[in-house]
């Protein structure tokens, strides 16, 4: 009898991991990607490697670099030559006036190589 109870147990086991693989995954086929890109990330480096065509993007967590791209080309209508992502961990920061101690939101930065003649409008 304990073998029908084990072949239960790793069913429901595997149940329970598909529902978490469902969950966790972005969803890449209903076709909104509008979720991917949050906004231009705004920075004295951000503003200096736009001279050499590099575009700097806050994006989602769950975003990766092929929807990244498929989002860069669906909303600026440019096609990327490659992008490269950062993630930023989140800093403790010390209130002057109270002494408590918090924390910055960890971030995910994109950079968005393009072609010499393309460029993306941010304003």
């Amino acid at each position: 009898m304990a073998l029908f109870k084990n072949k239960k147990q790793e069913e429901k086991k595997e149940k329970e991991a598909s529902k978490k693989d469902e969950a966790q995954s972005p969803v890449i086929n209903s076709g909104d990607i509008s979720w991917v890109i949050e906004s231009p990330f705004i920075s004295e480096k951000a503003f200096s490697v736009v001279d050499k065509n590099v575009y700097v993007f806050k994006v989602n967590k769950r975003a990766n670099k092929k929807l990244i791209k498929e989002a860069i080309k669906k909303y600026y209508k440019v096609e990327p030559i490659k992008v490269n992502i950062v993630n930023l961990p989140p800093k403790k920061k010390i209130s002057w006036k109270t002494g408590k101690v918090g924390k910055t939101a960890s971030v995910k930065k994109a950079y968005v190589y393009l072609k010499d003649g393309d460029s993306i409008s941010l304003i």
